[in-house]
């Protein structure tokens, strides 16, 4: 296994730039190039493979074949087809995706979610999302009420994820399609 760090460039100003040159780097770039042997891959390089994948999928990677001097590149494997309106969350990463997309959420709004999907069908009042999210409960109770609502606008609006028990307070709506992807 090899691992390049390649560092930041930084270009004189006094340069013209060429039309359609490449722009210098932003950010350091990590090339890793792993040299397998045929059978099964072991736990530890199972681990690594599945978090530079989950790099690349947070955005904050790329991840793209590597090219030997003698051999092509492997193909690229056909995406699967994704349901639209599935959310995915990834708690290696906490990253959340509805369908191809990458949800930006707060830490608050993140963990509100997950809660809610680990228990699906049960309905929480204000009081004890706030003790067991939030990790406190001398807040104001409508804090809650203002999370969900963030949290409804940033998902897709034709799929409901979280519902309102007027009365009582809030659970994961029956129709929400959540997967939970954990990481080991």
């Amino acid at each position: 296994m090899s691992v390049v760090a390649i560092p930041t460039r930084h270009h004189s100003s006094a340069r013209p730039e060429r039309i359609g040159a490449v722009r210098p780097r932003s950010a350091p770039t990590v090339t890793i190039t792993l040299d397998l042997v045929p059978g099964p891959v072991s736990p530890r390089l199972a681990r690594l493979l599945e978090l530079i994948g989950e790099l690349a999928e947070s955005g904050e990677g790329r991840l793209g074949p590597g090219v030997a001097e003698d051999r092509p590149a492997a193909p690229r494997p056909v995406p699967a087809v994704v349901d639209p309106q599935a959310i995915r969350i990834a708690t290696g990463s906490r990253v959340v995706h509805q369908g191809t997309r990458v949800i930006p959420l707060t830490r608050i709004e993140y963990d509100l979610l997950l809660f809610l999907a680990e228990q699906p069908r049960r309905v929480f009042t204000r009081l004890q999302l706030l003790s067991r999210v939030w990790g406190y409960e001398h807040a104001v109770a409508r804090t809650v009420d203002v999370h969900v609502r963030r949290l409804r606008a940033k998902l897709d609006p034709d799929m409901p994820v979280v519902t309102t028990v007027y009365g009582v307070g809030y659970r994961l709506a029956d129709e929400a399609r959540i997967e939970i992807e954990r990481s080991r």
